[in-house]
């Protein structure tokens, strides 16, 4: 079978994982990468060997001035790949949907953007099949995606009545630690639901969920704190096996040292993991607990990784090349070293 061909249009935190992610696959093919910069980051695609296109046409002397070596512009690549992944920042996506759509080409958003400007908001374990042959898909965002795969999981094993989470998020991307951030304060998003909660339900649109939100002075990942309604009573036991079964959650224990969010990014570069990435949602076993009919959760999001399993199954399902879910979530995750 001929591999898909594969486009990125954004090269920083989220482009140029995918684009590592997308070389992995074997039923995919990088065709090449497109920016507007000849930083580091680009000059380091340069040396992995990924084509560099100029998403603009303004860029492209500057990007030669800076050494790169410019294949084409954004309308060249796009000639070549079946697929584009945009990992533009949020709202330039949007308004690179008209370019798509002119050149014919599918395209995977990013959680940045509107979930009105796609056909369908995706997390794979939850929806997979309502983006198959889709044009236009959206990868929701890091915590999104965190709260779809564990409640997704819960409400698929148990059933639930509603949830309730508080979510504490990272001030800055690490790479942009000089740019932004805060020190010695928390900062309260100002409003009830935060953003997730309502983003949640463009993929499950059945659940009953509340957010709040705030960050905090740290940027390794986010911590989010669920109350979960079920709809019956549940041994802790039962819920930890439920997840454990699911794919992309990572139980984690305290007592084994995970005492907090860098625990376990630490052992992800112990692990060898490229650039220290947490692909899956990593829960504390021993914080779980069942009072009543009330499950409570503590779990980690890594908001540079979480989503770029789920931006390859993406592709898989808008160009059908994989209908069954569970077979392209395997096949990611081999291709990545996520384990069973």
């Amino acid at each position: 079978m001929a591999k898909v061909k594969v486009g990125v249009n954004g090269y920083g935190v989220i482009g140029k994982r995918v684009a590592d992610a997308v070389s992995l696959q074997n039923d995919m093919k990088l065709v090449g990468v497109a920016d507007i910069v000849a930083d580091y980051r680009i000059q380091v695609a340069a040396k992995k060997g990924y084509p560099i296109y100029a998403s603009v046409k303004e860029a492209i002397e500057e990007m030669r001035k800076g050494g790169i070596k410019v294949a084409g512009t954004l309308d060249d690549l796009l000639d070549e790949v079946d697929v584009i992944v945009d990992c533009t920042p949020a709202g330039i996506g949007a308004k690179n949907k008209a370019i798509y759509e002119k050149a014919g080409v599918k395209a995977i958003f990013q959680g940045g953007e509107k979930h009105e400007l796609v056909q369908a908001s995706f997390v794979a374990q939850c929806n997979y099949r309502e983006a198959l042959g889709k044009n236009f898909v959206r990868v929701v965002s890091c915590n999104t995606t965190g709260l779809c795969r564990v409640l997704g999981a819960i409400h698929s094993a148990f059933g639930m009545r509603k949830a309730r989470a508080v979510l504490f998020r990272r001030a800055v991307d690490p790479w942009e630690s000089h740019k932004d951030g805060i020190i010695n304060t928390v900062v309260p998003e100002t409003h009830v639901p935060s953003h997730q909660g309502p983003d949640v339900k463009t993929v499950m649109p059945e659940l009953d969920i509340v957010t709040m939100a705030a960050k905090g002075p740290y940027n390794l990942s986010h911590i989010h704190f669920v109350v979960v309604e079920l709809k019956r009573s549940i041994g802790v036991e039962a819920v930890l096996e439920a997840l454990e079964k699911a794919p992309r959650i990572l139980l984690i224990r305290a007592a084994d040292g995970f005492k907090g969010l860098n625990s376990a990014i630490e052992l992800m570069r112990d692990l060898g993991r490229p650039r220290g990435d947490l692909w899956e949602v990593a829960v504390w076993e021993d914080i779980a607990s069942v009072v009543g009919d009330e499950l409570y959760l503590v779990y980690q999001v890594h908001n540079e990784a979480i989503v770029i399993p789920e931006n390859v199954d993406a592709i898989r399902a808008v160009t059908e090349i994989e209908r069954d879910p569970m077979r392209s979530i395997r096949k990611t995750d081999e291709a990545l070293g996520i384990a069973a």
